[in-house]
C-alpha cells in the first residue's frame, strides 16, 4: 500500500483538490496521471466509452479495463466519488451536458461524416462548458463600462486579433466609436493616447502575452478602464479593471479547431447585445433601420 510523507498528498489529491467544479469526465483526464497503473486502465476505459461505462456493473468494468472488481471501487474513491454507484451518478451529469471533449479527439483515419459530427460535439460541450464557467458579476461590470465608454479600442494578436475585429463591427452600431489595433506599434500608439472615459478591451487566450499586458498597463496608467478576456486567471487578469475569464475545454490535438476563439465571438456577441439593449429607443430604432437597408441591398431590384 503507497504511503505519503505526513503533511503531503498524492499527486491525485492535489489535481482533485483543484478541480473545482470540474465534471467527473474532466476530473479523471485531470488525475489520470497520478493514478496507480492498474486505476489508469479503469480511467482509460472510462474516457474511451463512458457510455458503455454508464450501463456497465462494477464486474463489467473490471473486464473491460482487465483488472480486478476492487481495482474499481478503488478507482472510484481515487476520483472523489463515494462509491461506484455515486459514481455512475456523476458521470450520467457529466454525459448529460454533452459529449465529452476526451471523446470527440479527431484520429487520422477519420472520414469526413466523422469529422464533422466530433467537431461539433467537441465545440457544443466546450461552448457549454464555457458558458457554466463564466462569472456573471464580471460579465455585467464590463457591460457598464463599455455601455459608459467615451470611446472603446480592442487589442489583440492572431486569433484574439480575428474577435477584435469582430467586436470593432459590432460596437460602432450603438454610437460609440470604436477601433481595433492589431499591429504593436500601432497599439502602443493609441493605448498611449487613452484617458478617462475611454474602455480599452484586450484580448488574449493564454493572458500571457507581454505586449498585450503592456498595452493594458499603458491604458490603465492613462486613466482608461480596461477589460480582458482571456482563458484562465492568467497575469493578464491583474492587469485590468474587470478579467472575463472564458475558460474552454482544453484540447491540443492538431486537428482540432480554435474553441478559444468561437468561445471568445460568442461572448463578445453577449456583450455587444447587452450594452444594445441599454441604449435609447431612438438608438435603437436607427440599428432597426440599418439593418432594414442592408436587407433591401440584398434583394433583387426591378429592372
Amino acid at each position: 500500500m503507497r504511503r505519503e510523507a505526513t503533511g503531503t498528498e498524492t499527486g491525485a489529491s492535489a489535481d482533485l483538490r483543484n478541480a473545482g467544479g470540474r465534471n467527473i469526465i474532466e476530473i479523471i483526464r485531470m488525475t489520470r496521471a497520478a493514478l496507480r497503473k492498474s486505476d489508469r486502465k479503469v480511467a482509460d476505459i472510462v474516457l474511451h466509452d463512458p457510455q458503455r461505462i454508464l450501463k456497465a456493473t462494477v464486474g463489467e468494468t473490471a473486464t473491460l479495463a482487465q483488472v480486478s472488481q476492487p481495482t474499481v471501487l478503488r478507482f472510484a474513491t481515487a476520483i472523489g466519488c463515494k462509491g461506484f454507484r455515486d459514481f455512475k451518478i456523476r458521470l450520467a451529469q457529466s454525459l448529460a451536458l454533452g459529449t465529452p471533449a476526451t471523446h470527440s479527439v479527431l484520429l487520422g483515419t477519420d472520414e469526413p461524416e466523422t469529422v464533422a459530427e466530433k467537431i461539433f460535439d467537441y465545440t457544443m460541450t466546450s461552448l457549454d462548458w464555457a458558458r457554466s464557467h463564466l462569472d456573471k458579476a464580471a460579465m455585467l461590470k464590463a457591460i457598464d463600462l463599455l455601455a459608459k465608454a467615451r470611446t472603446i479600442e480592442f487589442f489583440g494578436f492572431g486569433a484574439s486579433g480575428i474577435v477584435a475585429r469582430d467586436a470593432q463591427q459590432k460596437f460602432p452600431l450603438f454610437g460609440v466609436p470604436c477601433g481595433a489595433q492589431l499591429d504593436s506599434h500601432q497599439q502602443i500608439m493609441v493605448a498611449s493616447m487613452m484617458k478617462e472615459g475611454d474602455v480599452a478591451f484586450v484580448i488574449s487566450n493564454t493572458g500571457t502575452t507581454r505586449s498585450i499586458m503592456e498595452i493594458a498597463r499603458i491604458a490603465r496608467e492613462n486613466g482608461a478602464a480596461v477589460i480582458c478576456l482571456t482563458g484562465s486567471d492568467s497575469p493578464l487578469a491583474s492587469c485590468c479593471d474587470v478579467a472575463l475569464i472564458v475558460e474552454t475545454l482544453e484540447n491540443t490535438n492538431m486537428y482540432t479547431p480554435t474553441i478559444s476563439r468561437i468561445a471568445a465571438l460568442v461572448v463578445i456577441d453577449v456583450l455587444s447585445t447587452s450594452v444594445a439593449m441599454r441604449r435609447p429607443v431612438e438608438d435603437q430604432a436607427r440599428i432597426h433601420n440599418m439593418k432594414r437597408q442592408l436587407s433591401d441591398m440584398r434583394k433583387d431590384q426591378p429592372t
